[in-house]
């Protein structure tokens, strides 16, 4: 698949769960979690020019991209339940993809949100998408965390990557999601306690994005709590209760 990578196909796990990164994430965030989880079989979505994707023009608009993502993975013809676990902005895309399949006839069995205000909070507008420019971008990463300081100030780790993440950011600022639009599967809402980008209140707004159950779970730690502390204990406990 182009749109995802399995570092350990498991054909015979119970269950399999695809992974959407934050924006300017890569797939190689999620590589360690089909190690933790070894019941699952992990795919990490790889969004245009990263990674593998490196030479790719990147997504302009997060919707269209998620459509795209929707159509890739629709086929599934082994009938294995799929979660989603999408952390910041994978998580507006993973809703997007769920939207898509629901719209469809498929299902997914369990949407986990990281890291992400409720989509329907989200306000575009192509005023927000211009004030995107590199300097705001590298304002926003130091003050998210979850990239080193020191590579903020290389110029060839910019040359690199900030192509990319001035892309995902703009998506970003130009998604404005849907307030009548809710998913039927379940979904978990998991925060930071110490998150700069995302507050409680935010978070538990995913509850108007389902018809089906809510869970909320605030984490220890700030934006990018799941690289010292992953959720692998939501997911199995998920998992277990079918």
């Amino acid at each position: 698949m182009v749109w995802t990578e399995t570092v350990e196909p498991r054909p015979f796990a119970s269950a399999r769960l695809v992974c959407f990164p934050h924006a300017g994430g890569s797939p190689y965030f999620f590589r360690s979690w089909g190690k933790a989880l070894p019941g699952v079989e992990v795919h990490s979505v790889c969004y245009p020019g990263r990674a593998h994707r490196i030479g790719e023009e990147v997504a302009t608009d997060l919707t269209r991209m998620a459509g795209d993502i929707a159509r890739e993975l629709r086929p599934l013809p082994d009938g294995r339940p799929t979660l989603f676990f999408g952390h910041s902005m994978g998580a507006a895309v993973a809703y997007e993809v769920a939207r898509a399949w629901q719209a469809e006839g498929a299902r997914v069995s369990h949407l986990f949100a990281s890291a992400a205000r409720a989509p329907h909070l989200a306000q575009g507008s192509p005023e927000q998408v211009a004030a995107m420019d590199d300097e705001a971008v590298l304002a926003l990463l130091a003050r998210l965390g979850g990239t080193e300081a020191e590579l903020l100030d290389n110029p060839a780790f910019l040359e690199l990557v900030l192509p990319y993440v001035r892309a995902d950011f703009r998506m970003v600022a130009g998604y404005a999601g849907q307030r009548n639009a809710p998913l039927d599967c379940p979904v978990t809402a998991l925060v930071g306690v110490e998150d700069v980008r995302v507050t409680t209140e935010q978070a538990t707004a995913w509850r108007e994005a389902t018809r089906g159950a809510f869970t909320f779970l605030s984490r220890p730690g700030g934006h990018f709590y799941l690289a010292e502390d992953p959720p692998f204990a939501a997911i199995e406990e998920t998992l277990r209760a079918g």
